[in-house]
């Protein structure tokens, strides 16, 4: 039988952390991203940066999760993680200048990954639910994410945990190409 679980991440963790994103993103997005927009990250600036994340976060708030299965006697294997913040102002932006949500009471969620190996096991949900929980003890009554507009897998997933599109949309520079993400939204009332 296997043991999962979600517990925060140790710098230790950075490595397999900053592995799990690259693998995954050159695996699950190899068709939605530009041709060569992940050459150029290698995986020790990536170690470095989940490594800054984890041992020195801006805030409490700033918070790194990684998911984990052992099997039997064997050593636990990370299977992936997640990020949260709190929201930056431009996460909640709307046309025209309002917001859709106060920033100081919005968690935004920069990444949650499930190694595909280890999907369909209850991984990203276990992740998403800690996430949510330790949001709403820090005071979030809203969560924002921005997922690839062409990442179905990740917005369906999104939206059985009872996440919604909002309409916005934004794009972002990859290698020159133009890459277009849209905003989901959830109250964690």
């Amino acid at each position: 039988m296997a043991e999962v679980a979600v517990r925060t991440a140790v710098e230790q963790d950075a490595a397999e952390i900053a592995r799990i994103q690259l693998e995954t993103w050159r695996i699950a997005y190899a068709e939605q991203l530009p041709d060569g927009a992940l050459d150029g990250v290698e995986a020790e600036a990536a170690t470095a940066r989940w490594s800054e994340a984890v041992g020195q976060p801006p805030t409490a708030a700033h918070r790194v999760l990684v998911a984990y299965e052992r099997v039997g006697d064997g050593d636990p294997t990370t299977v992936g993680f997640a990020a949260a913040a709190p929201a930056d102002p431009a996460d909640v932006e709307v046309p025209h200048g309002s917001a859709l949500h106060d920033p100081a009471t919005t968690v935004a969620i920069p990444a949650l990954v499930v190694e595909p190996r280890w999907g369909r096991r209850g991984h990203g949900s276990r992740l998403l639910a800690a996430v949510v929980d330790l949001a709403r003890a820090d005071g979030a009554e809203h969560a924002v994410t921005w997922v690839l507009s062409g990442d179905t897998a990740s917005q369906s997933f999104y939206a059985s945990a009872g996440w919604q599109p909002d309409g916005t949309v934004r794009e972002l520079s990859a290698n020159g190409d133009l890459i277009r993400e849209v905003r989901l939204h959830a109250d964690l009332g």
